[in-house]
């Protein structure tokens, strides 16, 4: 199963199950009501937060232009030399590449704060922004909307557009049945995974640049990295064959 698609599958699992190594922490923190673990944990613990919102969509958007670039090749019945495994990898490590240099303000001005109005001098993790910080917070949540997640789903909005209606306008020959039933196939991927990564990211961004963020607006942005696995992995019917042969051994 060393295929392209399965590498960006593998790099998608990475960075939804990055979200992870944060909850205990992240658990630890809410049951102490205080951050006890110092400014340098405070740092990786916020970047790698920040990983996950944005490996995750990006590691989508690269998967949706790898498919549509694959099904257009098909109905040109043209070949793609050029689509190889080691090209796979050099894309991926590009995006992880890309997601550090996003991340990395997000890991300048993570720090642990006190503050002046608390009594009992409680430290917490939060981003640190210099004065002032009404402005500099905003212009976060701004950035974090666009590069996380209205660049990336308008892109992926617009790939599976085209691909839907290059293959609607796609005549139906010998081979029409089974293209018909690419259709339906592809019809139905592009409607559970653009719902749900919808469905579960638009409150969390919309939330932070109108109404603050919630437990449950959180939960359910992690929720999203805990489905995008099942999404593309057991859609895909050679995974499936592959992993019914795996549990039969």
């Amino acid at each position: 199963m060393k295929t392209v698609t399965n590498l960006f599958i593998l790099n998608l699992a990475i960075a939804d199950d990055l979200f992870t190594l944060v909850l205990p922490i992240n658990i630890a923190e809410h049951l102490l009501n205080y951050w006890p673990f110092g400014e340098i944990l405070c740092k990786v613990i916020l970047s790698i937060d920040h990983y996950n919102i944005f490996s995750s969509i990006l590691f989508l958007t690269v998967m949706s232009a790898d498919r549509y670039l694959v099904v257009v090749s098909t109905l040109r019945s043209k070949r793609m030399p050029h689509r190889t495994y080691r090209l796979a990898k050099t894309v991926s490590l590009s995006v992880w590449v890309l997601v550090i240099l996003i991340v990395m303000p997000f890991t300048v001005f993570a720090g642990v704060y006190v503050s002046p109005d608390d009594a009992e001098s409680r430290k917490s993790c939060v981003l640190s922004f210099p004065s002032p910080e009404s402005f500099w917070f905003k212009a976060s949540r701004i950035y974090t909307l666009v590069l996380g997640f209205v660049i990336p789903v308008s892109t992926i909005c617009i790939l599976y557009s085209v691909m839907l209606y290059k293959l609607r306008r796609t005549r139906l020959n010998s081979n029409g049945k089974a293209l018909d039933k690419a259709k339906k196939r592809v019809t139905m991927m592009v409607f559970v995974v653009l719902a749900v990564c919808l469905f579960c990211w638009t409150p969390f961004h919309l939330s932070t640049v109108v109404i603050g963020i919630s437990y449950f607006i959180t939960g359910l942005s992690y929720a999203n990295s805990c489905l995008n696995p099942f999404l593309y992995a057991f859609l895909d019917n050679s995974f499936r064959k592959a992993f019914k042969k795996m549990l039969e051994c």
